[in-house]
């Protein structure tokens, strides 16, 4: 009799594969798992027996003999099988489930705890992307609403700026009178006094086309005329709340404005607040004709000073619009054409120097191109939702490991119930039914976990998430859609492989899954590239943070505090009042004031003023800066030529300036003090003089690309915010002091003073935004990944039990069996690295290419997280390892 060695081929034999499927297909189902099995039993009984191919050939005569008209296809009996998704079965899967569970409350506890941390990642990322990604959505024909801008060919740079001048939209309507379209201005707080109360809120000037083109809800009051009347203001559903409690305040009388513009209003409306995920936001609507110097400008078509929207009929395309605006341009804006073709400027691809174009109203939230736009990269939304699939796919990778570590351990359990008539069917959806029942509870608990969680990473973050968003429909269907490819890839792919185990082997012991370490190998890869590409990313981001909080400033933020005035009280009189009572203070040094805080302060304000003019043929741009007396010595800034403004010339309210060295430079003059600032157009006696230079420094986050400064000094002008500067040795002094001054010079305004070096950091609030979420994801992911690490040691420590063993009898030492089983994983970190570390680097270079400034990407980073990711791995399996390595080989052998 011919005997055959299994381990001569790494393929058992098999019968005839067109055999097998005809025989398959020929078969009753309900009596083909029975049939095939018995089928395959003789054939493998023959093989051992008699050799291969006498064992393929008598296959034949066993195929052909149960073709008969008992096992042929035909319905069931009601009695053979009972239906596998009928109510009594699936109680009964669940139930057994539940009892498999119970008994491995380990396994069941890891799956859950890294599932359930998944779910919980993913809700907070994909609710922060959805947000995002579904900004100025809520609008009806959103996608006919746009907003205007200037395109410039200019010879040194191509430029974009949505700033518009006043008479461009009236225009725009006279000349296309099928537009509907509005100008916005959103201006500073303004102060809104309604029965002796006083508010600081958002004031937005607009047209009555408002309520035309956006959908925002107008609860009370008529969409055609809310905005009729210049007088009419329209409040927000907060507003209106606050101001009048549970009066109506229809009809009723406010007053509205600072100092000089303030006016008496009539409120015609009341709209629905604007979401967080709207461009436009407001607390009152009045009309554009009521902004300060209103009446100067609106004929003025070289003051740009508001944002433009227009919403385009049905029939008509961006491009088609957009070609028809040359023509509007040529009439309208002679001279910037002319001035550019005198500069040599070339046309774009599209033929334009000068152009009014249009973006769309959903591009809006994530532009960074249009000169002042601060938007939210796209990329960093995409980067969010791809670790949040990041983090769950590691998880489900832990599933997977672990379920089929565990199919080892049940492989009698599942020969016993096929010998017993279980089907294929059966095995797998109760094997599922125990998958499906720990994603339930995990999908659950990460629920619960976010729910609770929420209020604490709003704070941790500064995000705006509520539980309104959970119960959006899209994503709802988002979630819910993940939970089902959990369930079904997760759960489905482990209850699909022990279905196949074959019941004769499974029950002489011999139990495999083909080519299991293909699949292992891949698994162990794809984690630790995730867990390592997030890592880089993280130490990466973090070290371009610092870099942008240690680039010099150009002046001294330490020991300054900074105070916003607010709408309530005027601000060049508190100025005075608050100097007036510091100054015999000794630990006060300097008191100043100017219209732009330095930072982001408490109010969370920030404004942008700029000038532009051409001076000696040259076209200058810079920042317009409002400044009072000393304020070069409160912030220890010295001028490197001419002056300071001072009060012994009473003239530097008028038509005196200061300029940076960079404005010097970009009008060409090496000496600039003395001449005249200015237009070239304009008479010399409407020109500044230039008094003074001081060294760059930044008005504005080191992210952005600086300008030049321009600083004048006015009698008039309102100062809104208040630089005081401090001695060293009593700062938390000094801010209590502060605190109790303002309120004796201020009592109508709420102290809100802030140190500025805590404003300067909050210039990249985004920055560090992005960094915690990745040094979160990035803990996750290596936990999630040490978790399934652990798993595949197990598996695979079960499966070598006996090769340990006698490696052990052999005379192998712990150090030796310790190398030996880890030596595998160390090549796949190894391989995981190769991955990881070109990716990381490619993507944050790309990252890093949207700053001015920026750190330079060393290699020292990979190579440290490259020596951490092995150190971890190691520390991972050194636990499973050794305890192998302990054990008696004559037990590890007796188990086999």
């Amino acid at each position: 009799m011919k005997s055959h060695n299994p381990n001569q081929s790494a393929t058992p034999p098999a019968p005839p594969k067109w055999l097998d499927q005809w025989m398959e297909w020929c078969c009753a189902p309900h009596l083909r798992e029975e049939v095939m099995g018995d089928l395959h039993e003789r054939f493998h009984l023959r093989v051992s027996r008699l050799g291969e191919r006498q064992a393929r050939n008598l296959y034949w005569r066993d195929v052909l003999t149960y073709m008969r008209p008992s096992v042929l296809k035909r319905k069931p009996s009601p009695y053979s099988s009972p239906y596998l998704l009928s109510m009594t079965m699936l109680r009964n899967y669940f139930k057994i489930a539940f009892r498999n569970l119970w008994k491995s409350k380990g396994y069941a506890a890891i799956n859950v705890v890294g599932l359930s941390v998944a779910f919980c990642i993913c809700v907070f990322l994909f609710l922060t992307a959805y947000l995002q990604l579904t900004f100025d959505s809520f609008h009806a024909d959103g996608e006919r609403i746009f907003r205007t801008y200037f395109f410039t060919s200019d010879p040194e740079k191509n430029t974009k700026t949505n700033s518009m001048p006043l008479p461009l939209v009236p225009a725009l309507k006279a000349d296309f009178p099928e537009l509907e379209a509005a100008r916005i201005m959103t201006g500073r707080k303004s102060l809104i006094e309604v029965n002796g109360k006083y508010f600081d809120k958002l004031a937005t000037m607009t047209d009555p086309d408002f309520f035309k083109i956006f959908s925002f809800p107008l609860l009370k009051g008529n969409r055609e005329t809310a905005l009729r009347d210049i007088n009419s203001v329209v409040l927000s559903e907060n507003m209106a709340k606050t101001a009048f409690g549970t009066q109506d305040p229809m009809g009723k009388i406010i007053f509205l404005g600072n100092d000089s513009d303030r006016k008496q209003y009539l409120v015609t409306g009341i709209a629905g607040n604007a979401p967080h995920n709207s461009t436009i936001q407001y607390d009152a609507l009045i009309r554009i004709e009521n902004a300060p110097g209103y009446q100067g400008s609106k004929d003025n078509w070289s003051n740009d000073s508001h944002s433009a929207f227009v919403k385009l009929p049905a029939h008509v395309s961006q491009a088609a619009f957009e070609n028809r605006l040359k023509a509007f341009t040529k009439k309208y804006f002679p001279a910037q054409l002319k001035e550019l073709t005198k500069k040599g400027a070339k046309p774009d691809a599209l033929g334009d120097l000068f152009a009014v174009r249009l973006q769309q109203l959903s591009k809006v939230h994530f532009d960074r191109e249009i000169a002042g736009s601060k938007g939210t990269p796209i990329a960093i939304v995409y980067i969010l939702m791809g670790i949040g699939f990041f983090i769950m796919l590691i998880a489900c990778m832990n599933f997977i490991n672990l379920s089929i570590a565990r199919s080892f351990t049940r492989a009698k359990e599942v020969g016993v119930r096929k010998s017993l008539g279980a089907l294929k069917n059966q095995l797998f959806i109760q094997i599922w039914s125990e998958s499906t029942l720990i994603c339930f509870v995990s999908f659950g608990v990460g629920i619960t976990l976010a729910y609770t969680l929420l209020p604490e990473f709003n704070a941790r973050f500064d995000a705006r998430l509520t539980l309104d968003y959970l119960l959006q429909p899209g994503f709802i269907a988002l979630i819910f859609g993940l939970f089902l490819l959990v369930t079904l890839v997760a759960g489905g792919y482990p209850a699909w492989q022990m279905t196949r185990f074959n019941p004769v082997e499974v029950l002489k012991g011999k139990v495999s899954i083909k080519r299991p370490g293909i699949l292992r190998n891949s698994l162990i890869v794809s984690q630790f590239s995730m867990s390592t590409l997030l890592a880089c990313c993280t130490i990466i981001a973090s070290q371009q943070v610092d870099f942008l909080r240690t680039r010099p400033l150009g002046f001294d933020k330490e020991q300054v505090i900074s105070i916003p005035v607010g709408n309530q009280v005027n601000g060049r009189q508190t100025l005075g009042r608050l100097r007036n009572q510091l100054a015999n203070d000794p630990s006060v040094l300097a008191v100043t004031g100017t219209d732009v805080n330095l930072g982001r302060g408490k109010d969370r304000v920030s404004s942008r003023s700029t000038i532009g003019f051409t001076y000696k043929g040259r076209a200058v741009e810079s920042d317009w800066l409002l400044i009072d007396y000393d304020y070069f010595k409160t912030l220890n800034i010295k001028p490197t030529a001419g002056r300071e403004f001072s009060r012994a010339y009473p003239s530097d309210s008028v038509n005196k300036v200061i300029i940076t060295e960079s404005m010097a430079k970009a009008m060409g003059e090496t000496n600039p003090v003395g001449l005249l600032f200015g237009d070239d157009s304009d008479s010399s006696h409407t020109k500044s003089q230039i008094i003074g230079v001081v060294p760059d420094f930044h008005l504005y986050s080191v992210a952005e690309k600086s300008r030049p400064i321009s600083m004048h000094l006015s009698s008039n002008a309102p100062i809104r915010y208040v630089f005081v500067r401090v001695a060293p040795s009593s700062l938390v002094q000094s801010m209590d002091r502060l605190k109790s001054v303002w309120k004796e010079v201020a009592p109508q305004s709420e102290f809100m003073g802030s140190f500025l070096n805590e404003n300067i950091d909050a210039w990249y609030q985004n920055e560090e935004m992005l960094t915690r979420v990745l040094s979160l994801a990035a803990s996750i992911a290596i936990l999630l990944s040490c978790m399934g690490l652990f798993a595949v040691a197990l598996m695979i420590i079960e499966q070598r039990t006996k090769e340990i063993g006698i490696r052990k009898v052999m005379g192998a030492g712990i150090p030796n069996l310790i190398i030996v089983l880890s030596q595998d994983f160390v090549k796949l970190v190894l391989i995981s690295l190769a991955i990881a570390i070109p990716l990381a680097w490619f993507g944050m270079k790309s990252w890093l290419d949207n700053y001015s400034v920026r750190v330079e990407i060393s290699v020292w980073v990979f190579v440290a997280v490259g020596f951490a990711a092995i150190l971890i791995a190691l520390a991972t399996v050194s636990f499973q390892t050794i305890k192998a390595a302990l054990v008696n080989p004559i037990k590890s052998l007796k188990s086999e």
